[in-house]
């Protein structure tokens, strides 16, 4: 990113967003005046008063134009897949590649969006929640908590529901259910015992888990996020908190499909994957949602979105033998039933402590 990102535009192009704020934001700030959706289908979408990142009506030229590249941009990548046979040995190659390329694909469309429609005109790198990383404070503190608290709460709460529910079954002894992987995934021929302790391998798994959920993880997280929660959530802002938050997330969701319709994360080819996927993610996207807007910033929604995603073959480490091949992802995991459990339970502790009406501006200018 230059300094076009924070140039200001002539007057009458595109949308517009407020000057700074000369007072400092505080951790009371409001969201702005909740009078009710407002939409712009053509002209500027004029400022909010007083918030630099908020705009007053919703830009719907944009927001279609961004939806449209993001989608467009995301079938034009995992196209390759969709001409091979999935069960070749090149297929299984590209497919994480493939995977982790269509993550990019909503950065590409907000910038374009971006620059394209110049919505918004000005404060760029403020609108997206990249800059400045001020308050230090808040928004360092709400990285740290997206990196841990999110992802291994859900995690270790949605396996409790699962086990609870009887939809798995642990071994948390002898962690047989490893050790039945990762003898599958030996070649042929190669002696299971070379392998060091399954307790040992989970306990190194577990402390790279920081490290791994930023880097790589979170690079490719924030590919997504600079586009979902940088700039497709305040843009859809206007309509009020939760239907940007709801909507924004089924967009989320529905971009999934050219790999969710290849059986990625439910094993199903058809719409049955897609609506799965579209409701894991209107659902989840609230959680992620809060961290951008508590913050005032992109990056902890990145670092969550890394960290989430490397909790996803977790619960191998914890199965008893034998439940692999039974292990339904749409009840028993994080992205299933049993993890919109634990979502739906934090959703309602933050609405009920008000933590969703709260929605700080980063610092202004020095």
């Amino acid at each position: 990113m230059n300094d076009a990102m924070n140039e200001a535009a002539e007057p009458g192009e595109g949308a517009t967003i407020g000057a700074a704020s000369a007072a400092h934001p505080g951790e009371t700030g409001g969201a702005g005046p909740e009078a009710g959706p407002v939409a712009s289908i053509g002209g500027p979408a004029t400022a909010s008063p007083g918030r630099p990142d908020r705009l007053a009506r919703v830009p719907w030229g944009p927001v279609a134009l961004f939806v449209a590249l993001a989608f467009g941009l995301a079938w034009l990548v995992a196209l390759p897949l969709w001409l091979m046979d999935l069960e070749s040995s090149a297929a299984q190659l590209v497919f994480p590649i493939t995977a982790s390329a269509m993550m990019f694909t909503p950065a590409i469309a907000a910038v374009v969006t971006m620059f394209a429609t110049r919505t918004p005109r000005g404060e760029r790198l403020r609108f997206l929640g990249m800059w400045p990383l001020r308050p230090a404070k808040r928004v360092v503190g709400m990285m740290l908590l997206a990196l841990f608290a999110p992802p291994l709460a859900v995690f270790a709460l949605a396996t409790a529901v699962a086990v609870l529910c009887g939809w798995v079954q642990l071994d948390l002894v002898h962690f047989s259910g490893f050790v039945e992987a990762n003898t599958a995934a030996l070649p042929e021929g190669v002696d299971p015992g070379i392998m060091p302790q399954p307790g040992l391998l989970i306990a190194i798994n577990l402390a790279l888990f920081p490290i791994l959920a930023v880097i790589p993880n979170s690079i490719v997280g924030f590919g997504e996020e600079l586009g979902w929660r940088g700039w497709l959530l305040p843009a859809l802002r206007p309509l009020g908190l939760w239907p940007s938050l709801l909507l924004s997330g089924a967009i989320w969701g529905l971009w999934h499909a050219p790999l969710t319709l290849l059986g990625h994360n439910y094993g199903l080819f058809d719409w049955r994957g897609v609506a799965l996927m579209t409701l894991n993610c209107t659902i989840s996207g609230v959680v992620f949602g809060w961290l951008r807007l508590r913050s005032g910033s992109v990056w902890p929604a990145a670092i969550g979105h890394g960290a989430f995603n490397g909790t996803g073959g977790m619960i191998v480490w914890f199965m008893a033998a034998g439940q692999l091949e039974t292990f339904d992802t749409a009840l028993a995991s994080v992205a299933g039933v049993a993890g919109w459990i634990v979502f739906a339970v934090i959703i309602a502790v933050l609405a009920l402590t008000g933590q969703l009406k709260r929605e700080p501006e980063l610092a202004p200018r020095r």
